[in-house]
């Protein structure tokens, strides 16, 4: 398949050919045949890549402060390289989608091959799309009309949220696309509608669709025309569909409202509120969510499930097939909006036009209709190399979000192995990512990754949910594994993957790793080596300034993400057994506001370990504290001395012999060291962290876990 992507770190806007993706459950995989391009918010999306680094700092000073406090408690270089990469991922551009299904998921009913149907898809030849999100187009209605549904349905929430009424006065501020959708959804309605705008063509429109029209910045003020339009009552309810910078349109929308007036901001604008425009009025204010309930709910887009109608009358869904039913029912006007067509493959010329001419409007890329030459689960990205030498690592990545692509695979790239295949589920990531590091193969297939001879080695950096099937699946397949934490979320995907490690041929097992880096990190190996010269138990205390993290991520989902003790306290739970040298004897495991019935995230805890030397260890980790304080911290206690690391970058010793401290430019979290010891580890069957004791802290995180859950044991069964 070929796909529209947006570079935001330098605005080129590229449509790279990617692995056709496999529908999963409650998805739909379409064949697309138009697309829109929203002139306003992808005109921003590319100016804003086009901008030098202080324009996109000034466009978004909340980053900046996150930037700042990154910088301090993480230091310089390692900040620069987070936001690099940040900005050079590419995104996907789009999401007015006109397509024919060409797959159903699992779990999905209403559908079926053949089916025309508009979806908030983006721009790609192939796109796979989440059920709630799709809608069959009736056949009076054209693919042309159908890709504007969801652009109206983003005006028809901003009505539904301002309520009008038949009969009464609204202004619309911005004649945009939306703009112009919203006024005739608004007549259609019953309403009198006053346009406002600073384009003589987008209003000629306007008054084309029954609004009557202010050209703001020639003369006319807009107040006034609000006023005079009202008949001196002042307006009824204001839609903001304007794309600015600047406060006006709000300021303009609160002076010519009447006593409790209606403002909905649909579009996007400067917020610098005068409180006396809106105290002496009483006027309400909201801002309108995209095109309407279950917008950005994992749930509802992710997971399939509706709200029930008799509750929620109008979700993203139901919105669009109100637009259609309106457009089957010949009540919206599209084809005046259209004003320019470009064939897909020419996408990159549609969006130099898009930003050198204001005046664009409804802009369609067309797709061919021959689906054949976009099916494919595999593409060839960079030219093989000479083959690998018997017994180098040949890498197989399964997995190309924020973590595999910042740190993993630039790890593994460093350490010189041969990278083969990558395999993500949406085939773009493994493409961009894939083209970055020197892949030789992008791909879809998990199944051809781990069946692919040349293949010896898989590295699983996918959702935690995946990992135990994966890591399963790759020892069956006779691979060494990296499988980045956790290596599995229950005790019986635990026993799936000793069972499979049993299952192998004696002398051909191969090595088996989790990503606990920060055994590996220089400041812990110094810290270790300085430990082992003291024979009596020791106490540590480990303070992870974790940070927040939305009860809807994925991460806090205990079947997806494991909850974030299994899924990132973990390398803690390993930290300490490596530096204790000890088997774990217990762990207790408590978070805050459980018993008490306060906790809406278990992502605030403590956990107690007793190892059976006789060492004791705590790990408190924090959701609760400022991300201006350092976001790691380990402290050792023994034989009357104190070692602390700060962050990964600084080592103190207190009353030890010898060593004061030792301190780096950078944080090192061991990643690199981890990746290398792993290759090293691969070529000589020996791997760097014992088997026994990855299966053992498993073991103990899985009923940490448990506990915190607010049952269990200390010590297990």
């Amino acid at each position: 398949m070929k796909q529209v992507l947006q570079d935001l770190s330098n605005g080129e806007t590229t449509v790279v050919e990617a692995p056709t993706p496999a529908p999963g459950r409650g998805q739909l995989l379409l064949r697309t045949t138009r697309t829109l391009v929203s002139a306003g918010t992808e005109r921003m999306l590319v100016d804003f890549g086009r901008a030098s680094y202080i324009d996109k700092a000034r466009q978004q000073p909340e980053k900046v402060k996150q930037v700042l406090d990154k910088v301090r408690t993480d230091g310089l270089l390692t900040t620069v390289e987070a936001v690099r990469s940040k900005l050079g991922q590419p995104i996907p551009l789009g999401y007015c989608h006109v397509g024919v299904v060409h797959t159903v998921g699992p779990g999905v009913d209403g559908f079926q091959f053949g089916d025309r149907v508009v979806s908030n898809g983006p721009h790609a030849d192939m796109a796979l799309v989440p059920k709630n999100l799709c809608v069959r187009i009736p056949d009076s209605v054209s693919d042309d009309e159908a890709a504007f549904v969801v652009l109206s349905s983003i005006g028809l929430q901003g009505i539904r949220l301002a309520q009008p009424t038949l009969g009464e006065s609204v202004a619309v501020i911005g004649a945009g696309l939306i703009g112009l959708m919203t006024i005739q959804l608004l007549v259609a309605q019953g309403c009198r509608v006053l346009a406002i705008d600073l384009d003589s063509g987008k209003l000629a429109l306007a008054r084309q669709f029954g609004a009557e029209t202010c050209k703001a910045g020639s003369g006319e003020d807009p107040i006034s025309a609000g006023l005079a339009f009202s008949r001196g009552q002042g307006i009824d309810a204001v839609l903001i569909t304007a794309s600015t910078s600047s406060s006006d349109p709000v300021t303009q929308a609160a002076r010519m409202s009447r006593k409790r007036g209606r403002i909905v901001l649909v579009g996007v604008t400067g917020l610098e509120l005068n409180r006396a425009d809106f105290y002496e009025k009483e006027l309400s204010f909201q801002v309108s969510c995209s095109y309407g309930p279950g917008r950005y709910d994992p749930v509802y887009e992710q997971q399939g499930h509706d709200y029930p109608l008799p509750f929620v009358r109008w979700t993203e869904q139901r919105n669009f097939q109100a637009v259609l039913d309106l457009m089957a029912g010949r009540r919206l006007d599209v084809d005046a909006l259209i004003s320019h067509r470009f064939a897909f493959e020419d996408a990159p010329a549609a969006y130099e036009a898009l930003t050198h001419d204001r005046t664009v409007l409804g802009m369609l890329l067309e797709y061919p209709s021959d689906p054949a030459t976009r099916l494919k689960n595999r593409v060839v990205v960079s030219p093989a190399p000479s083959a690998a030498r018997a017994g180098e690592p040949v890498i197989g990545f399964i997995g190309a979000g924020n973590y595999g692509a910042r740190v993993l695979i630039p790890a593994f790239r460093a350490s010189k192995a041969r990278l083969h295949t990558i395999c993500s589920s949406g085939g773009v990531s493994a493409v961009v990512q894939g083209t970055k590091a020197g892949f030789e193969v992008a791909s879809t297939d998990v199944q051809a990754l781990l069946e692919e001879p040349s293949v010896n080695t898989v590295v699983i950096a996918s959702r935690h949910d995946s990992h135990a099937s994966l890591v399963a699946r790759s020892l069956d397949a006779g691979k060494s594994v990296f499988v980045e934490k956790p290596l599995c979320l229950t005790l019986a995907e635990l026993t799936h993957i000793e069972r499979a490690l049993a299952d192998q041929p004696e002398g051909k097992r191969g090595v088996l790793m989790v990503g606990f880096n920060r055994r590996f990190s220089p400041h812990v190996v110094k810290l270790k080596s300085l430990l082992d010269t003291v024979l009596e138990p020791k106490s540590f205390v480990v303070t992870v300034n974790a940070g927040r993290i939305p009860a809807e991520h994925w991460t806090q989902d205990p079947e997806v993400g494991g909850g974030r003790l299994i899924g990132e306290a973990c390398h803690f739970i390993d930290l300490l057994r490596f530096l204790a040298g000890s088997p774990i004897a217990s762990v207790r495991a408590i978070g805050m506001g459980v018993r008490a019935g306060k906790a809406t995230t278990r992502d605030t805890f403590a956990i107690t370990i007793e190892f059976e030397d006789g060492s004791l260890g705590s790990i408190n980790y924090l959701a609760n504290g400022s991300a201006a304080f350092p976001k790691e911290r380990i402290e050792a206690f023994t034989a009357g001395r104190v070692l602390q690391i700060d962050n990964f970058r600084a080592l103190t010793g207190f009353g030890w012999p010898g060593f004061k401290s030792m301190k780096s430019w950078r944080q090192d979290k061991g990643q690199n060291q981890a990746v290398a010891r792993f290759l090293a580890g691969v070529r000589s069957g020996d791997a760097p962290i014992p088997l026994s004791e990855i299966l053992e802290v498993a073991r103990w995180t899985i009923e940490a876990a448990e506990q915190l859950k607010g049952s269990g044991d200390p010590r297990p069964a």
